[in-house]
């Protein structure tokens, strides 16, 4: 799929992003092996830490609708601008789409494992 494609999906889910505490509104696009595309928009909460990343709520969404590796990546901010997932998130997308999973950052085209070297194996 083309990253165009992706980043206009990722950004028509920020509308649906609940942060009323940082005002910063994230979306994620996906696209999996079998070639759906899945989505995701954060969701904050008043204690910080249980507050959802786009990442999250993507990868619920790969699993509602069938599970399967994913294969490209990206996530936006409020504006559509490009931006690089976190740390915990970057482990979160290596269980599901490993070291070969093509991520769109701000520099351009990388593979997760770029990303995050050395990262934990689910076994």
């Amino acid at each position: 799929m083309l990253w165009d494609e992706l980043v206009t999906r990722a950004s028509a889910s920020t509308v649906h992003a609940y942060a009323p505490y940082s005002g910063y509104v994230v979306g994620a696009a996906a696209v999996v092996e079998d070639g759906r595309v899945v989505t995701g928009c954060n969701v904050e909460n008043a204690s910080y830490g249980l507050t959802l990343c786009a990442e999250c709520s993507l990868v619920s969404d790969l699993h509602l609708s069938g599970g399967g590796q994913l294969t490209q990546f990206v996530c936006v901010d409020g504006l559509g601008h490009v931006i690089t997932p976190c740390g915990r998130c970057r482990q979160l997308l290596w269980e599901h789409g490993g070291g070969s999973l093509l991520v769109l950052t701000p520099e351009g085209e990388r593979a997760l494992a770029d990303l995050l070297p050395q990262a934990w194996e689910p076994d």
